[in-house]
């Protein structure tokens, strides 16, 4: 059955034409699927009964209610999504004074197999759909409150950029949530052929999981690395002007005894010398099974001040969630 839910405009006149509906139903569809976030077609009261009941016999709405919803000590909440064959996604809302950012995943699991992520040492389970994706937007119960939203949960969001790109649309477009596109961040490890399109077809920030200055060790660290270099990203971002209203940051899991080391700081400030960024500094999240250990606060200060004296700015990550395993690198649950 067809599934309305993260279509574009364009693509449900072109639907609507095909179906022998008139020309304007595309755009109430729009009103009522992205606007009012409605959960069935029955909602749509401007919409014929007709057409609706041609609609509930014929298509998929595209939304299904959350199965459960984790609340931790901080605020930060953590909502577990269907998706397919009995498999589930989870979704971090954020709360930070008058923001609440929403960390949402595109993938069930993700190839890239970074080691020190939890989510990534889970079996694969396939791409998520553009419906997928914006059902964890519009069913959290803050979705009228969200202030950010990050690709940041599961999957690497440029290995399903096709789908990606359509929500990111949706979400910014006037016709969709009119969402500004300096509210939402894509998070990426750095997919060659994948970056080069989202810098050219999305104004949306740009955060680039980087987790050592070292390629070798880079590689080792994260697997899916392995065919796009450090000079060739690095030399692909200094071609964006960052100096404008894009911003662009490097994400910095620091493991104990592996990344943290003053060679590391230096190599950063070598690496990162005269690029427009920020960079995020993440003390590691330890999870079942994995074999790297958090360093001591007093590590990441230093990391900090040293790479802010060097002129980059650069912050420490709050760890938001921990006891509910919401906090970066732990998202991981696959089956419901």
């Amino acid at each position: 059955m067809e599934t309305l839910l993260g279509k574009t405009l364009p693509e449900l006149k072109e639907w609507v034409a095909e179906e022998g509906y008139p020309r304007f139903a595309a755009q109430q569809l729009c009103e009522w699927l992205y606007k009012k976030a409605v959960a069935s077609f029955d909602e749509m009261t401007n919409i014929s009964k007709q057409m609706r009941a041609e609609l509930n016999e014929k298509c998929l709405l595209g939304r299904e209610n959350y199965q459960l919803v984790q609340t931790s000590r901080d605020g930060t909440r953590k909502y577990l999504f269907p998706v397919k064959d009995g498999r589930t996604v989870e979704t971090a809302m954020i709360p930070d004074l008058d923001r609440r950012t929403l960390c949402v995943s595109s993938q069930v699991g993700c190839r890239m197999g970074c080691r020190f992520c939890a989510t990534g040492q889970q079996p694969w389970g396939g791409n998520l759909s553009a419906a997928q994706i914006l059902n964890q937007i519009l069913s959290v119960d803050e979705r009228a409150e969200l202030s950010n939203i990050v690709f940041m949960g599961m999957g690497e969001p440029l290995d399903n950029l096709d789908e990606l790109l359509r929500v990111l649309e949706v979400l910014t477009a006037p016709w969709g949530l009119a969402m500004s596109p300096r509210r939402i961040t894509v998070s990426t490890i750095g997919i060659a052929q994948g970056l080069r399109r989202f810098l050219c077809e999305s104004e949306c920030h740009l955060a680039v999981s980087l987790h050592s200055p070292f390629d070798a060790e880079r590689r080792t660290l994260l697997p899916g690395t392995s065919g796009f270099p450090l000079n060739e990203l690095l030399a692909q971002l200094r071609t964006v002007n960052w100096r404008g209203q894009r911003n662009l940051s490097f994400e910095y899991v620091v493991l104990a005894g592996v990344n943290d080391s003053p060679a590391h700081i230096d190599g950063l400030i070598k690496l990162l010398r005269g690029v427009p960024c920020l960079v995020n500094l993440i003390g590691y999240h330890p999870h079942a099974g994995a074999t790297f250990e958090r360093p001591k606060d007093a590590v990441l200060l230093k990391m900090r001040d040293k790479l802010t004296q060097a002129g980059i700015l650069t912050t420490l990550r709050a760890s938001r969630g921990m006891d509910i395993a919401a906090a970066c690198g732990l998202l991981s649950k696959t089956k419901g």
